[in-house]
């Protein structure tokens, strides 16, 4: 496929540029930013559109969206219009409203849409969705999900990345979005929200950095009408926090520790073992390039993440 970039501002847009040269063409790249679109371009030898409405008009077939969060419900439209296929960092939109402005424009231009919620074709979490949809762990009652690094303690998150008008938040916007899709894919939209956001960093070089006091330290709450309890924490201050996510239910539970899937339930007979795990699947960038596109990273689901955020931001205590 030839692609390609909107926006450098997302830290992930050097490795979707390389994914995209590895199973295709990358025709050039946009950013507002000219010093910095000038930087990218020269590190992956690309080209550079002068403008946005150049990229509108080349011969890519799809585009890769990296711009900032704020800017997506006009970009990406733009893009829809131009009758070119999309690719787009998480989340979709700031606000459910200009998620369905977005969906109305991919619905009547006919392009094709991907979402990066990589984690739902991982191995592990792979293994975990099959163990929760068997009905092994019975009637499920509580999830638990952590996602953490030490971008601000450490300071090494870029300066935008704390531009509360840009990124719509802090920790939980950004890192803490993978919790709230995985939630939804597993247990479905809760239907009550309570947050702690906090700012726990002290290092002096990241504070002045984040002068819009974004949150670094979030949990998100969640409960259903059946009981079940969902918890989302994630945050920039922890230093090699493992990746985990357990499910619990009536039955027993399945315990996800950063590769490693264990599970105890009835069926082992209350012992703890460890799972053989699923074969992982493309992530959603391979699956946009080589036009694989599997269930669970369409526009309708890119809704559903942005409505989860919203909920989780309109109710912090």
């Amino acid at each position: 496929m030839k692609t390609a970039l909107l926006g450098v501002w997302h830290v992930h847009a050097s490795s979707y540029v390389k994914s995209a040269l590895e199973h295709g063409q990358v025709i050039g790249v946009y950013d507002v930013d000219t010093e910095k679109r000038k930087k990218f371009c020269s590190e992956f030898n690309l080209k550079e559109f002068s403008s946005f409405e150049d990229l509108l008009s080349s011969d890519a077939e799809g585009v890769i969206v990296c711009s900032a969060t704020n800017t997506h419900t006009n970009d990406i439209i733009k893009i829809a219009n131009a009758k070119k296929n999309i690719f787009t960092e998480k989340i979709l939109a700031l606000t459910e409203k200009e998620c369905v402005q977005i969906e109305k424009a991919i619905h009547q231009s006919g392009v094709k849409f991907v979402i990066s919620f990589f984690q739902k074709y991982c191995g592990p979490q792979q293994t975990i969705k099959k163990i929760v949809e068997s009905k092994e762990l019975g009637k499920i009652n509580f999830l638990r999900y952590r996602n953490c690094h030490s971008g601000s303690s450490a300071n090494w998150l870029p300066k935008h990345f704390y531009n509360k008008p840009e990124c719509g938040g802090g920790a939980m916007i950004d890192l803490g979005a993978h919790g709230m899709y995985l939630i939804d894919w597993l247990l479905g939209i809760p239907d009550t929200f309570t947050s702690i956001f906090t700012l726990a960093c002290e290092n002096q070089e990241t504070l002045i950095k984040n002068s819009d006091k974004v949150e670094d330290n979030a949990v998100t709450l969640m409960g259903y009408e059946n009981g079940c309890i969902a918890i989302n924490e994630t945050g920039f201050v922890s230093f090699k926090s493992p990746l985990f996510l357990e499910v619990s239910g009536e039955n027993g539970y399945v315990r996800m520790e950063g590769e490693n899937v264990f599970k105890c339930t009835s069926s082992t007979n209350g012992k703890v073992v460890k799972v053989s795990l699923e074969k992982g699947l493309p992530s959603p960038i391979i699956q946009f390039l080589t036009d694989n596109i599997q269930p669970g990273c369409s526009i309708q689901d890119a809704k559903r993440l942005t409505c989860m955020m919203e909920k989780a931001y309109k109710n912090i205590v």
